[in-house]
Parts: C-alpha cells; sequence; structure tokens
C-alpha cells in the first residue's frame, strides 16, 4: 500500500510539473512571436479626409490619421474594393492612391475586394451591375480580368477573394449552394493574382468561427495562402475561449496560418450623430463600453492570436468612422462608438494595443 501511494503521489508530482512547463513553454512562445499583421481597415479615410475633419493624436497634437497609426504600430491598412461605386471613395483609383501612400509610409496593403459596386457580406453578394446579364463563362473572365487590373495597378501584399463569403459570392452563379461554379469563381481570381505577383499572400475570409469549417473543406483544393476570419461578439458568441480553441481546430483542420481579418469594440455606448449604431448595450461582461473596455478588448484578440499556434495576426474594422458629416447627420456613422478615436476627434487608447 505504501508503494502505491509513494507511486501515486510521484504520479502527481510528474503532472503537476509537466503542467507547469508546458504553461511555462506557452508563455515564452507568446512573448517571442511576432504577429505578421497588426492592421487596421481605413476604407473611409478618402471621405473623412474630403471632410476637414481634424484629428488628434493620444498628445492632442493634429496629426493625419494615417500618421497616428504608423506611429502607434500598425503595420497593415486593409482597404476595400468596390467594382463601379456610387461615389469614388472605394474605386480602383481611389484606393491605388491610397495604397501607394500606405507603402511610402512603410507599411503594408490589404485589399478586400468585394466583387461588388457596393457592400458583400454574407447576405449580401450582388454581383456589379456592368456583369448582371453576361454568361458563366464571360463572369468568369471578369473576375480574371477585375483581378489582374486591381494586380497590376495597386501591388497590394494581401488580397481578399472575396469578402466574408460564408454563401459564397456574385450571386446567384457563384452561390455556395452552386459549390463547382463558386470555386471555378474562386479559381479566376487566385490565377489573376498568381500569374501577376506570386508574393501577394491570397486570404479567403468568412464571418464567424463556428461553422466555417466544412467550407474550407469544400475549396482545399484552392490555392491560397491564409484563413481569414470576422470576430464580432454581437453576432459571433461571447466565449473568448471558445473562439480561440475554434481559431485552432479551424487552423489545424486545414493546415493554414490564420488572423482575424475584422473585428470591433465600442468605447461608449453614446452616439455622436443622428444615425443609429449598429452596437449599443450587447458586449462581453468583462470588457465595459469604455475606452479601457475597448483597449483591454482588443489587447485580449491579440493575445489569443499569439496563442493560436498559427495565429499571425488580427484587423480591425471600422476605426477610422468616426462622425465625420457633423453631429446632426442621419446619413453618417454607425460606429463612431467603436472608432480609435472619441467624439472629441482624439486618439484612443486602444491604439497602445498595436506596440
Amino acid at each position: 500500500m505504501k508503494i502505491i501511494t509513494k507511486l501515486f503521489f510521484l504520479l502527481c508530482f510528474l503532472f503537476v510539473v509537466g503542467y507547469a512547463c508546458k504553461q511555462k513553454e506557452q508563455e515564452i512562445i507568446k512573448e517571442t512571436k511576432i504577429l505578421e499583421i497588426k492592421g487596421v481597415d481605413v476604407s473611409y479615410l478618402p471621405e473623412i479626409r474630403k471632410s476637414g475633419v481634424l484629428l488628434k493624436n493620444a498628445q492632442n497634437n493634429t496629426e493625419d490619421m494615417l500618421q497616428t497609426l504608423k506611429n502607434a504600430g500598425v503595420n497593415v491598412i486593409r482597404l476595400r474594393v468596390w467594382k463601379n461605386p456610387f461615389d469614388a471613395t472605394s474605386n480602383v483609383s481611389t484606393i491605388k492612391n491610397l495604397s501607394q501612400e500606405v507603402k511610402n509610409m512603410g507599411m503594408k496593403v490589404l485589399l478586400t475586394v468585394h466583387y461588388s459596386d457596393t457592400w458583400a457580406d454574407p447576405n449580401h453578394q450582388t454581383k456589379p451591375t456592368e456583369w448582371q446579364n453576361i454568361t458563366f463563362d464571360q463572369l468568369k473572365d471578369s473576375v480574371f480580368t477585375h483581378t489582374q487590373k486591381i494586380m497590376s495597378e495597386i501591388k497590394p501584399d494581401y488580397i481578399q477573394i472575396g469578402n466574408e463569403i460564408n454563401s459564397g459570392f456574385l450571386w446567384s452563379e457563384g452561390h455556395s449552394f452552386h459549390t463547382n461554379q463558386m470555386k471555378e469563381l474562386l479559381k479566376k481570381g487566385i490565377q489573376a493574382v498568381r500569374q501577376n505577383n506570386q508574393n501577394t499572400k491570397i486570404i479567403i475570409h468568412l464571418a464567424g468561427h463556428e461553422d466555417v469549417n466544412a467550407f474550407y473543406a469544400d475549396i482545399s483544393n484552392l490555392d491560397y495562402d491564409i484563413i481569414g476570419l470576422s470576430y464580432y461578439p454581437l453576432w459571433h458568441g461571447k466565449d473568448l475561449e471558445i473562439l480561440k480553441k475554434n481559431l485552432i481546430t479551424i487552423s489545424n483542420n486545414h493546415n493554414k496560418p490564420i488572423f482575424m481579418a475584422e473585428t470591433s469594440y465600442p468605447f461608449t455606448i453614446e452616439w455622436n450623430d443622428w444615425t443609429n449604431n449598429v452596437v449599443g448595450l450587447q458586449m462581453l461582461p468583462d470588457y465595459p463600453a469604455t475606452p479601457q473596455g475597448q483597449k483591454n478588448y482588443l489587447d485580449k484578440i491579440k493575445n489569443i492570436m499569439l496563442e493560436v499556434p498559427k495565429g499571425i495576426g488580427f484587423c480591425y474594422w471600422g476605426a477610422e468612422w468616426i462622425s465625420y458629416k457633423g453631429n446632426n447627420a442621419t446619413n453618417a456613422s454607425t460606429w463612431e462608438n467603436q472608432a480609435f478615436w472619441d467624439f472629441e476627434n482624439k486618439a484612443l487608447p486602444i491604439l497602445e494595443v498595436y506596440k
């Protein structure tokens, strides 16, 4: 009996030591790992600049938005591209000029190509008007030509073939119900990227993290580099441990690097114009809607990506979307309570996460 008892305690001791060593190993990896992508989406920047609104850094000095982001440690700027939008904000020409400015400042460019004249997401994947009445073969050629034009003119470091394409893209032909057609269209976009620049990394981007494995399994034969996922607590669950677990599983299942392509969090539940905000009271219990709560949330996301073995980074969405049309505007920002600048247009503490 004494021998059994000693063996029991020895096993317990070895278990505790082994667990402690494993924890220490994870901490060392986390401390030494460098995230490839520390990004911010600033697609509204051209409009904000036109408005004449002046932004201030944390020291309360007037400073251009890109310079503040660069100084904070942001290394990737994400920009959306629409085909023929009603204004110039997200067309190829505008994004080309902004991308060159980003590169000149020493940051990298990530393009999210919507293959639409407007927003594309899991519930909206409307073909450009110009492509509405063409054949499927012509549609494939159009995807190739449009992507080729973007690649040759903008030369991004990263490119998403579609935006949040859980249900496919370029409906109805490219709907996920038509898996083979969807994959043919994706292949055309990928082919245009590869033929133009082998160094540009291709991202396939979905929203959420709980029901995406089947989609990535369906496209396992496609030549892409990175899995990109959106995570918003309002829509994608409020358990961050489940989020981390799923990111690890998804990345391992498909043997791909993974990053958080979109996320955001409010610093207040107040508003700064008369446009209804998307996020109000729907927050995580441990992260109040305060400047510090917003910062702590993004810091947690960063740490999750450090702990995910193939995690390569994160990108914040809507950081720039302040109330640039004035306090009484009813067609302005639905996101100003989640931006990186407060209602006095001063930079918030969340930028410290990028250091």
